[in-house]
């Protein structure tokens, strides 16, 4: 399997593409703690399809949450950071599996509705203020797992219910990054014996993982000067239109 055989049908101009909405996935990952799983699925999907499109972006997101975990190590909470590894594994590979049995216009429909959801989602967790023991982060994560591995776009979830445990800035996103890298690595266990990690997937997950390392640090460097809201807000509007094209694509395939 030759990785620059995944590249054969994409254009110099698409990947450029890709590469630039990758680093700028990074920077605001950096910045607010997610935006590679919301943004990336937007410009991926009108090149491949759906249906390899959460197994490219958990490939990167590897990648991506390494050089995050790099970058704030030291304010990761490790304590909840397990409780939400051990509670989400298993879940997390039920949801992977249950991915793979999807269509192409099944993949769409999932990705799109969980990328519209994501935005109300955020936004009412953040305007109840809700707070949870460990006990209710634990029993949240069973239920992330499975959206994690089915979806793109849910890392809101995590980000909710690490703040509702009393979590704030660095440590959110420090300890957000150490639980992805874990349950990156399950789904693509899944994915793998499934047999949908094909060369054009893992060609672009090394081009989005190389091109995100770089995004992480320059967020940092600049997190205390960049207005996170005006990129929220941006991120906010983007994600909800691709949902929308997504799922409008998908209906007109099964109609």
């Amino acid at each position: 399997m030759s990785i620059l055989s995944g590249f054969a049908d994409i254009s110099l101009a698409q990947l450029l593409l890709v590469a630039g909405v990758a680093l700028f996935a990074a920077v605001i990952g950096g910045l607010a703690g997610y935006g590679t799983g919301a943004l990336m699925p937007l410009v991926l999907v009108p090149m491949v399809g759906a249906e390899p499109v959460v197994p490219i972006i958990a490939i990167s997101a590897i990648f991506t949450n390494l050089s995050r975990t790099a970058a704030y190590l030291r304010y990761a909470d490790r304590r909840r950071a397990l409780i939400v590894i051990l509670a989400a594994a298993l879940t997390t590979a039920l949801g992977a599996y249950g991915y793979t049995r999807l269509t192409n216009a099944g993949a769409a429909l999932v990705i799109g509705a969980m990328l519209i959801s994501s935005v109300p989602l955020r936004r009412l967790a953040r305007r109840h203020d809700v707070k949870i023991g460990d006990t209710g982060l634990a029993a949240g994560a069973i239920g992330y797992g499975v959206v994690v591995g089915g979806t793109s776009g849910s890392g809101v979830i995590l980000l909710s219910l690490l703040m509702a445990a009393g979590l704030e800035g660095a440590a959110v996103i420090a300890t957000d990054a150490v639980i992805s890298v874990v349950t990156s690595v399950i789904k693509i266990s899944v994915f793998g014996l499934a047999g949908v990690v094909t060369a054009q997937v893992l060609a672009f997950a090394l081009l989005i993982g190389a091109v995100a390392l770089p995004g992480t640090f320059f967020a940092k460097a600049f997190v205390e000067r960049m207005p996170v809201h005006i990129h929220t807000a941006i991120l906010d509007i983007a994600v909800i239109a691709g949902g929308v094209v997504m799922i409008s694509a998908a209906l007109r395939q099964l109609l």
